[in-house]
């Protein structure tokens, strides 16, 4: 999964990544469609700018994260499914896009087809295969097109051995086309969620005979509404223009308004808040997808009725918290890790965070979004201020009646997700119920590495998990699955739960096709693992961005928290 930052630059929170980034009220996804004045129907035509401040580099299916560079991908590149394009909570969910449907599972979720829809052809007029989709799954396997999302070597059978098409010309047996337009993929494990993962850019289809490595970038063959007319240094300048043989029957989803779509990025974000502002010439038709409005200039912006009107609102699966490891004294006792939940005043780090409009408080893990399966719970009830005097008597039950010393590992980044002022928001709270916080700031790379290695894992650090998709799996399972604590590398399950029964509840869920259910037990398995007090939930981001005067058709789902270039006309 990928974190969205301030400036949005989804860092790698599980590869995440994982792009990733993307999180996290229900429901509410900022301004309802704008139309231009004529008759609410949105226009085709002109040029849509794209203002960024993380460049979209290695712009290749194999190498993107999740949907990437704020839905820009998707633009060229179409999976077997994808994000049902609407607002909030109904983005959510996901549906078909180059296949019919969401796909036939077997009876235990370890084999799914597919069947291609008719029609579907690249730029340059040639038919999309289902051999195609397969050779382009190969290929995200090869070292050198390293950095899309892991969960293809860890489900596909053989996969985890598996080095690409260049050095091993067979190919995955794992994935069968028995005709043109049928794809059959064969697991390691029930996957009942394999219709998420096929949103990917790794099912993007490529045509073996365009592939040319490491430079396929530069000119990706589109299958989508729009096609790579101009890449300059590695992402930084990216000119997309349509796709005469896309097709609009075939494409539900994806809108194509714009006849041109220019992305500029590397900006600095407050130059891109300022030009969004001010609004002049082709910014007038410029949107962000990644950069979001701070505190200041969101107070600057709603104050002024005009710019107000033109912030969309985001969500996206998110979650910032608290982690302990138990291995460190004294978080072995629960007891103390459940005086550090009592004494969180989370009012105070919502105020850290930005304010009430850029942060809602959390006391679950999963983001209070229904298609995680959130299930609201507080297993340590505190209020919005914390309670300190609940906080000292379990202090004093472990043995610490008179308080005790303890360090907070955060990030020195300016990020609001693990910075200086929620570590101190934090320390401030926790000195009330007698419990003496020494702060430790980390440059980011230093502290990415040190949380994620067991060997040098702090006892208590901030932390925070996005989602690939929406759905209470890949939420939990990274987090608290038992068979996932990696000991030669990254770790994200900080608080080494190995439960078996954690476990086996994880594995019945995965079998489950019926989303919905599994969103219910997902729900009940984050209410079950909260009472272990390994994480103390702190906030779920907001996200807050200017889009053009002459932007119209917006659209955010709670999907991705950020505005929908598929979906977006200008006046």
């Amino acid at each position: 999964m990928r974190p969205p930052s301030r400036t949005a630059a989804r860092r790698l929170a599980a590869a995440s990544v994982a792009l990733a980034l993307a999180s996290v009220a229900v429901g509410c996804a900022g301004p309802k469609s704008h139309d231009d004045g004529a008759g609410g129907t949105p226009h085709k035509g002109g040029t849509l700018s794209v203002l960024n401040a993380v460049p979209q580099t290695n712009f290749d299916p194999a190498r993107q994260y999740t949907s990437g560079g704020g839905n820009v991908p998707s633009l060229v590149f179409r999976t077997l499914t994808t994000r049902n394009r609407e607002n909030g909570a109904a983005g959510t969910k996901v549906v078909p896009d180059l296949a019919t449907d969401l796909g036939t599972p077997s009876k235990n979720a370890t084999v799914w087809k597919y069947t291609l829809k008719k029609g579907l052809k690249y730029e340059n007029g040639k038919p999309i295969t289902s051999a195609d989709i397969k050779y382009g799954i190969e290929r995200s396997f090869a070292a050198e097109l390293s950095g899309g999302a892991p969960y293809l070597r860890d489900w596909l059978v053989g996969g985890a051995d598996y080095p690409g098409p260049y050095k091993d010309k067979k190919g995955l047996d794992s994935i069968e086309t028995p005709t043109a337009r049928t794809i059959v993929f064969h697991l390691n494990k029930p996957e009942g969620e394999f219709p998420f993962l096929a949103t990917q850019t790794q099912f993007t289809p490529v045509p073996q005979g365009e592939d040319d490595g490491t430079k396929y970038e530069n000119h990706p063959v589109s299958s989508g509404p729009y096609r790579v007319v101009k890449n300059e240094n590695d992402g930084e300048h990216l000119v997309l223009e349509r796709n005469r043989y896309w097709s609009a029957e075939t494409d539900v989803e994806r809108k194509a308004y714009p006849d041109r779509i220019d992305v500029r990025s590397g900006l600095d974000s407050s130059v891109i808040n300022q030009r969004l502002q001010a609004g002049q010439g082709a910014d007038a038709a410029a949107v962000t997808t990644d950069t979001n409005l701070g505190p200041a200039e969101l107070a600057k912006v709603s104050s002024d009725p005009k710019l107000a009107d033109r912030v969309g609102t985001g969500h996206f699966g998110y979650t910032n918290y608290l982690a302990f490891n138990p291995k460190v004294k004294p978080f072995d006792d629960p007891r103390v890790r459940q005086a550090v939940a009592y004494a969180v005043d989370r009012s105070s780090v919502v105020n850290a965070a930005g304010g009430s409009s850029l942060a809602t408080p959390a006391t679950t893990f999963l983001p209070d979004q229904k298609a995680f399966g959130y299930t609201p719970y507080d297993p340590f009830p505190a209020g919005s201020a914390g309670n300190p005097a609940k906080a000292k008597a379990l202090l004093k039950q472990a043995g610490y009646a008179h308080g005790l010393t303890i360090t907070l590992t955060h990030s020195n980044s300016n990020d609001f997700e693990t910075s200086p002022e929620i570590a101190t928001a934090l320390q401030d709270a926790l000195k009330k119920a007698g419990i003496t916080v020494k702060l430790k700031g980390l440059e980011y790379n230093d502290y990415s590495d040190t949380v994620k290695d067991v060997k040098s894992e702090p006892g208590l650090f901030l932390a925070h998990w996005g989602a690939d998709w929406p759905s209470g799996g890949p939420f939990l399972a990274p987090i608290f699955d038992g068979r996932q604590i990696v000991r030669g590398g990254a770790n994200f399950n900080s608080g080494q739960l190995n439960d078996p029964a954690v476990n086996k509840e994880i594995d019945a869920i995965n079998k489950m096709t019926d989303l919905t259910a599994a969103a219910q037990r997902w729900g009940a398995l984050d209410e079950r693992i909260g009472k272990q007090a390994l994480v103390v939930p702190l906030f779920h981001p907001v996200y807050k961005r200017l889009f053009g005067k002459d932007v119209r058709n917006v659209v955010i789902s709670d999907w991705t928290g950020v505005l929908d270039v598929s979906q977006t006309a200008v006046k």
